[in-house]
């Protein structure tokens, strides 16, 4: 089982990127099964459930979210009915929404989970160190999965590295979110989990973060409040491909993901 996951989509640039070329990415790169995080796609802002929808047509299969899930108010309704699209898990029973989704595929079950950092986070949601582990033992013990995949959006690599180490041997991937920098340290964990501390984001290459530069850095130099544009131009795409072996859940080979495209393919 082949897994791709793709970082932070950015604004309409890198939803654009992400929509005309996931194909075409999946294909030469032998993808069985797709997952990107969407959490910054709507203006850099969060996510419709257009947007969401265009995601799925493309060929993605689950949806990851983050600290930004709630900012398009009609998403709150539009959760429940679509259970792909997932909001972290360590939030309050009750929130509209799922934090995972399982789905069935030739090669057997995969579960996908979602869960958000509390290291200088807001809003700071449950303990996702115990709220992940008591999912990860349900999926395997009363659903009998073997191949699940966490997005781990947080702020701090340490945090990031120590969920790693916290399921490894558990859960067969844990790919960092959140930060929009790609790291470079992919690999597979002592247990056979594969770790990426953060994926990076698929967005504006000539940016901060996915930003307009010259508003970032005046406010910076000013600290006077002011808005952050999503910026233009080529698009960089990053994230992290899994190899899975289907009878164990323990992941074999694990990359990174890093192309930069064109302007003209940044635009089709």
């Amino acid at each position: 089982m082949r897994i791709l996951f793709l970082g932070d989509i950015v604004g309409e640039p890198g939803r654009k990127a992400v929509i005309n070329h996931i194909a075409d990415i999946k294909r030469q790169h032998q993808i069985d099964f797709c997952i990107v995080n969407g959490e910054n796609s709507a203006g850099g802002r969060g996510i419709t459930p257009k947007i969401a929808k265009n995601l799925f047509s493309a060929g993605v299969q689950v949806i990851t979210t983050g600290d930004h899930v709630w900012d398009q108010k009609e998403l709150i309704d539009y959760l429940p009915e679509q259970p792909n699209l997932l909001r972290p898990i360590n939030y309050q029973p009750g929130t509209p929404g799922n934090g995972s989704v399982i789905l069935e595929t030739e090669q057997g079950k995969v579960a996908v989970i979602n869960a958000q950092g509390r290291t200088f986070m807001n809003p700071p949601l449950e303990n996702p160190f115990t709220v992940v582990e008591t999912e990860v033992t349900r999926l395997r013990e009363e659903e009998g999965v073997k191949m699940i995949f966490l997005d781990f959006h947080a702020e701090t690599t340490s945090e990031s590295i120590a969920m790693g180490f916290h399921l490894d041997g558990m859960v067969s991937a844990v790919v960092g979110t959140h930060t929009h920098v790609q790291t470079a340290d992919e690999r597979l964990l002592p247990k056979g989990t594969a770790h990426l501390t953060d994926a990076g984001m698929c967005g504006p290459e000539i940016s901060v973060l996915g930003r307009n530069v010259e508003s970032v850095v005046w406010r910076f130099k000013s600290g006077l409040p002011t808005r952050f544009p999503v910026a233009k131009g080529p698009v960089r795409l990053c994230g992290m491909i899994v190899e899975i072996n289907p009878e164990t859940g323990a992941a074999i080979h694990v990359e990174r993901y890093n192309r930069l495209l064109t302007q003209a393919e940044s635009q089709t």
